[in-house]
């Protein structure tokens, strides 16, 4: 058994709390957004009772204090993804936004007519739409690897679609969809060998792995604080410095500037280029704490317990012969993620009828309709599973499973 003391953990957690119409809540949805510890929530009510203000620039004292608690967040991030420099950390609303930004600022000034931008068939629509823009704006040609049917990256057929031509390279470290956990590593170093850029969308990967961009190799790397016990509207874009220092900015106007001038500008040094107008001051700072939080508890720690659920959960799904689960069966070669299907039950409907139960699942295509469209699906029900979430909670996920069946009529299960 992991080292986590789960029951410890969910006090600090409020809405575990709570009840659905007399039921006890099952939270199984962390990979849309994960719930928020205690210290996280008093972290906002703090900030704006004691400290609001806004940051940089002011040499009052409230100003000065939210300046140093909002960089101060910015350094507990960077030593949690394992960067050189505080200045590589960008924040920013989303991963949505930060993969955005290297879209626009990075592609548009390095892509050119007849470049290849390679993703896996895995990516979030987030990590595909915009390449599709600048590809179809760029002249350029998008490539997807391919998968085994294991739902991992097939390496022999990177090393044949990743050339001369690569210009940039993409990936999920951890699928949303199959819990796939992707070669980083190794893909970045076949890129780099031919010269491309790698970005990696760590929205899943970061709250679930031990993660150093350093050892990933990457270039650009992005994530959402939201995943990861932070509140909402706070992304992060790391990216080697030289690569920042390089790209102009994506937005403009107050703060991304050093001096302006009726006819010209100059802008910022990182990492104020890219942090246009007033941040998300008491987010960043509540982020800031999320962080702290995972560190005290340690990600091996994190990681070890989520296997540990993931191969349970795994192990009791296979005990209904009509549930079809995608992705790796490895539970060490895969994140907290299964998305499954029940016999011919929608997957709305199925959502509806664990609602009904009290757990809270996610029923779709999980923005993610190139690679439903592969797994020749409309969509799949998926549960993700946190640092809160216990076997008990899986158990009472199969028994609703059960119910499910014998409402919409599968006689096939006893």
């Amino acid at each position: 058994m992991s080292s986590l003391d789960i029951s410890k953990i969910r006090k600090e957690f409020p809405i575990l709390r709570r009840e659905i119409d007399g039921k006890r809540l099952v939270y199984l949805d962390n990979a849309a957004t994960s719930q928020k510890p205690l210290r996280v929530i008093d972290s906002l009510s703090n900030f704006y009772s004691r400290h609001n203000a806004n940051i940089h620039r002011g040499i009052h004292t409230l100003s000065e204090e939210s300046t140093n608690l909002y960089e101060g967040a910015r350094e507990s991030i960077k030593q949690f993804i394992g960067a050189q420099h505080s200045c590589e950390v960008i924040f920013t609303r989303n991963a949505t936004e930060s993969i955005n930004l290297v879209a626009q600022s990075w592609g548009r000034q390095n892509v050119l007519p007849g470049d290849e931008i390679v993703l896996s068939p895995m990516e979030h629509h987030s990590n595909l739409v915009p390449w599709q823009v600048l590809a179809a704006e760029r002249e350029a040609k998008l490539v997807f690897l391919e998968l085994d049917e294991h739902g991992q990256i097939d390496m022999d057929s990177a090393r044949k679609l990743i050339g001369p031509k690569t210009k940039l390279v993409t990936f999920t470290q951890m699928s949303n969809v199959l819990g796939t956990i992707t070669p980083a590593r190794e893909l970045a170093d076949l890129a780099h060998k031919f010269g491309a850029i790698v970005l990696i969308d760590g929205a899943q990967g970061v709250p679930h792995l031990a993660t150093s961009v350093q050892e990933l190799g990457c270039d650009f790397y992005v994530f959402s604080l939201h995943k990861m016990l932070g509140p909402t509207g706070v992304g992060v874009l790391w990216g080697k410095k030289e690569l920042l220092n390089a790209m102009p900015p994506y937005m403009y106007g107050g703060d991304m500037i050093s001096s302006v001038a009726r006819e010209k500008s100059r802008y910022n040094e990182l990492p104020w280029k890219y942090e246009a107008g007033t941040p998300n001051i008491a987010d960043v700072i509540a982020s800031g704490v999320a962080v702290e939080y995972l560190k005290e508890i340690g990600m091996d720690v994190v990681r070890e317990h989520e296997v540990e659920i993931t191969r349970y959960a795994l192990n009791r799904l296979k005990e209904i012969p009509e549930i079809k689960i995608y992705g790796p069966h490895d539970a060490t070669k895969r994140g907290g993620v299964i998305s499954f299907n029940l016999k011919d039950i929608h997957p709305h409907d199925l959502g509806q009828i664990m609602s009904d139960a009290g757990i809270a699942i996610r029923a779709g295509h999980h923005c993610c309709q190139p690679l439903m469209k592969d797994l020749k699906v409309m969509g799949t029900a998926r549960a993700s599973f946190y640092i809160y979430n216990t076997f008990e909670e899986v158990d009472m996920l199969l028994a609703a499973l059960r119910e499910a069946d014998r409402v919409m009529g599968n006689v096939a299960i006893r």
